[in-house]
């Protein structure tokens, strides 16, 4: 089983737009959205859930009224300002909570305890290019990295069971805990960037991250037309480091009247477009094919 993880260094880069493409053409695949704090994948390919289950990460400190004296001392103890006292009350704001159970040591009467969070939801789906595995972390809540493997692994395990024999990553954009979740151990990564001065910066520190962690990175360039000099920059690098352009794309609107009609480019239609990202697909399985 073959692993391709698709990331950017920033975010609008077209990434998804590309990895709900490459999961049009590809066979035998199992799909994986672990971009979990802003998923979208779900919008071009239309998931019918099959399962959801919930998903816990870090503790939080709950308040037991009823045992609870007032007295305060969880409020002078807590660095993060979770906890306050108003009119002789105690309250405990979970948002601000970091889980680190001071409060609850320091409690005389162990009116406080610390309980798992509930962060948010993963699922497993069918969708008409293939099962998908994907999640919703909830507002404001963190271990996007622990979600992240939560969903990788699952999808590794529909591959094993129906014998499939690739897994596309939809990754998140960035260098953050959650890409290095979404990136080690596969064997490919795709890059996707722009000619904008940001998104070349954010280029060259997405793959040396991939490096880092001893993963073959290639570069698609999106959108390549909108500014031929930055393009230019963009291969002269990837030629000084070694690393294979598999495909550039133009900017054109047509990817934008497919996602509002909630499709893929492969599904909308658009021969130019079509040929060239079929072309991209096959250099990036030629490469795992090695």
């Amino acid at each position: 089983m073959k692993q391709i993880t698709v990331i950017s260094g920033k975010g609008g880069t077209g990434k998804t737009v590309i990895t709900a493409s490459f999961a049009a053409l590809a066979q035998d695949k199992v799909l994986a959205d672990c971009d979990v704090d802003a998923a979208d994948l779900h919008l071009l390919l239309h998931p019918a859930i099959k399962e959801t289950h919930e998903f816990k990460g870090g503790m939080k400190a709950i308040l037991n009224e009823k045992l609870c004296t007032n007295c305060g001392r969880c409020v002078e103890v807590c660095r993060f300002d979770a906890i306050s006292q108003k009119e002789n009350q105690i309250t405990i704001d979970p948002i601000a909570c970091e889980g680190c159970g001071v409060c609850t040591l320091i409690c005389p009467v162990q009116a406080i305890q610390m309980e798992e969070n509930l962060c948010g939801e993963w699922y497993i789906s069918n969708t008409k290019h293939g099962p998908m595995v994907h999640a919703k972390l909830g507002i404001a809540e963190e271990n996007s990295g622990k979600l992240v493997s939560e969903v990788r692994q699952n999808a590794r395990l529909i591959a094993d069971k129906d014998s499939l024999n690739l897994v596309i990553v939809d990754g998140p954009p960035g260098i953050g805990c959650p890409v290095i979740a979404s990136i080690t151990g596969v064997d490919l990564v795709t890059a996707v960037t722009e000619p904008t001065l940001s998104a070349i910066s954010d280029l060259e520190r997405v793959l040396n991250l991939a490096r880092h962690f001893k993963i073959e990175p290639v570069v698609l360039i999106n959108k390549y037309d909108i500014n031929l000099e930055n393009t230019e920059k963009i291969e002269k690098f990837c030629e000084g480091e070694n690393i294979q352009i598999v495909g550039k794309i133009p900017f054109d609107h047509t990817f934008t009247k497919a996602m509002v009609e909630g499709k893929t480019i492969i599904d909308y239609g658009h021969p130019d477009l079509v040929e060239r990202i079929q072309d991209i697909w096959e250099n990036i399985s030629a490469r795992i094919r090695k």
